[in-house]
């Protein structure tokens, strides 16, 4: 290969070099930044190939989507005075690449460190502010919420969008667990034996105001039934007394023949009577 050959493809190769050196490529899931001697010119870019001066120029990438870490367990203060062994992670990503590189140098480990220890004092706040019990019972939205309320200033200061903050764990040291564990059995006990009271006070009343209920309406039936039975009575008298004058000598043959009917023709019955007892006129003297 001659001279002339060999200076182009060393000129060529020298050409790719630059090029390549002179463009950078930003992915979808990718923030960038353009520095200039360390200090930054452009934070904005959109995904794509973009291009910068070699030596002058340089191009940092990080990575926008939401980032998890988790943390070992930290002890928190209740209201009670009660010590709480407490696991949790983060979710956060980059908000403001540029404040995020000038906050932590553009190291994924420090800003780490420095959200956790935000997080840690924003836990604390919201922890001591509750009881044991409403710490295992609040609501997350309520919880996430106030911890962003106290660390919200802070975590924009370095950049970063704090996603969420999620309790893995939480525990109590071994020294008083059976102590936290056996007040709570008591408390437990003592609310069961009030709602039980509450329950039989409100059933004896129940109770109660039901036999009041059942003695004034069995009370009023009875009062009705005899008032419609007196007025039944009064009604068939009014006619026995109406059918008894129209024809005396009929009505007492009818009442014969009743009585007749409900006494003769029964087995194994024995009546005594005279003869000529008024009981048997009917059936002695048939013409009259």
């Amino acid at each position: 290969m001659s001279n002339r050959a060999t200076n182009l493809l060393l000129a060529g190769l020298v050409l790719l070099f630059v090029a390549y050196q002179a463009t950078f490529k930003v992915n979808e899931t990718e923030l960038a930044i353009k520095l200039r001697f360390g200090e930054i010119v452009k934070d904005d870019y959109d995904p794509g190939l973009h291009f910068l001066v070699p030596v002058v120029n340089e191009a940092l990438k990080f990575d926008k989507r939401v980032l998890t870490r988790n943390y070992p367990s930290e002890q928190f203060l209740t209201s009670e005075g009660k010590i709480l062994n407490v696991d949790f992670y983060v979710k956060w990503r980059i908000a403001d690449v540029g404040q995020y590189y000038q906050s932590t140098s553009g190291d994924e480990e420090v800003a780490a460190r420095r959200l956790a220890e935000i997080v840690k004092d924003g836990l604390k706040g919201v922890i001591a502010r509750r009881t044991i019990q409403q710490v295992v019972a609040a609501e997350r939205a309520e919880f996430i919420g106030d911890i962003l309320l106290v660390a919200g200033s802070s975590v924009d200061q370095l950049g970063i969008e704090l996603v969420d903050v999620r309790v893995k764990k939480i525990d109590l040291p071994e020294d008083v667990l059976d102590s936290v564990f056996t007040r709570m059995r008591q408390d437990f006990a003592r609310q069961a034996a009030q709602l039980r009271a509450e329950g039989d006070e409100q059933g004896q009343r129940i109770r109660a105001t039901a036999d009041r209920e059942r003695t004034e309406l069995l009370a009023e039936a009875t009062r009705k039934a005899e008032k419609i039975r007196g007025e039944g009575d009064a009604r068939a008298a009014g006619i026995y007394s109406s059918v008894y004058s129209r024809n005396p000598e009929f009505y007492a043959f009818y009442r014969s023949l009743e009585a007749y009917r409900k006494s003769l023709g029964k087995a194994d019955d024995v009546m005594v009577l005279a003869p000529d007892s008024d009981f048997f006129r009917y059936l002695q003297q048939p013409n009259r």
